[in-house]
């Protein structure tokens, strides 16, 4: 089963390129199957990692960045792949 783990975080204003540079620098302790990363409208960053795991599995995750750069707690969601009907 593949699962994506996303993670979201909304910059300090005027701070998004500060925070997209510090999630380009974040390694995890193991590589994903595939890793994204974006940026929307409000100095936000979005990371989706998939893994090749069960949904309660525990997989490695992106920390929290310093609470100088964000505006509040990073969301974070865990969604499962669905198989085409």
């Amino acid at each position: 089963m593949t699962v994506a783990l996303m993670w979201e975080a909304r910059a300090v204003p005027g701070r998004g390129e500060d925070l997209l540079a510090w999630v380009s620098e974040q390694r995890l302790p193991e590589e994903p199957l595939r890793r994204e990363t974006f940026r929307a409208p409000e100095d936000r960053v979005l990371v989706i990692t998939w893994w090749e795991r069960s949904y309660d599995d525990q997989v490695p995750e992106l920390p929290e960045p310093d609470g100088e750069l964000v505006t509040r707690a990073v969301h974070r969601w865990r969604f499962e792949a669905v198989p085409d009907a």
